[in-house]
């Protein structure tokens, strides 16, 4: 597969949308924007179907919100703690919630993951909270088609505006995401202030 030709990518982008978007929702340095983005880059060519690139998205983000979500309802995150690895992003997702804050309102279950760290962090305080499972997935479903289609149409709008190879198209949608997600998240951080830890319940303060 050679990634720098739209030939190279083809239907395999779509085998590895799923698996991304859910990685990224535990670990957020995971390039799932990228690769959504450049998903509508490639349609704007014509090169892949964009509903169904969109749809993969919002469907590999609803998964990954319930599983940290549950993660965290359910007390399991003891089990992260058995390897370094699991440890690590233990870890990470305290972070996240420190900074992003430990909302959990349905608002910010929609809305955090247009932020650095914000969909991490939403859906494991939601679990810390006790969010009612039901509302917390229909909030995920909509906030990751929300997401699935912003993202989306990032790259579109680069590709067919600019008509530039799909890779700077791309690079262009993602810059432009990511500059708009930093601005949204310095303006919820500094309205937020510092709030309260971010321990679980019946752990330790720290890991």
């Amino acid at each position: 597969m050679d990634i720098t030709t739209a030939d190279g990518w083809g239907a395999a982008i779509y085998v590895w949308i799923i698996p991304m978007v859910v990685g990224d929702a535990f670990f957020p340095p995971i390039p799932s924007e990228m690769l959504v983005i450049t998903g509508g880059a490639l349609a704007a060519e014509g090169r892949v179907n964009l509903w169904l690139v969109a749809l993969l998205a919002a469907a590999g983000s609803w998964v990954g919100d319930i599983l940290v979500f549950q993660l965290f309802k359910r007390r399991l995150t003891h089990v992260l703690d058995r390897w370094a690895w699991g440890r690590k992003i233990h870890q990470g997702i305290h972070r996240a919630i420190a900074k992003a804050g430990r909302s959990s309102t349905y608002g910010a279950i929609i809305g955090a993951r247009f932020i650095p760290g914000g969909r991490l962090a939403a859906s494991a305080a939601a679990g810390i909270a006790e969010v009612s499972s039901r509302g917390f997935s229909l909030c995920a479903g909509l906030g990751g088609l929300l997401w699935a289609a912003w993202q989306t149409g990032l790259g579109y709008f680069a590709g067919s505006t600019t008509k530039l190879p799909f890779w700077a198209s791309s690079l262009i949608g993602v810059g432009a995401g990511l500059l708009i997600g930093i601005v949204v998240g310095v303006i919820v951080t500094r309205r937020r202030g510092d709030r309260s830890p971010v321990d679980e319940p019946g752990e330790p303060p720290h890991l």
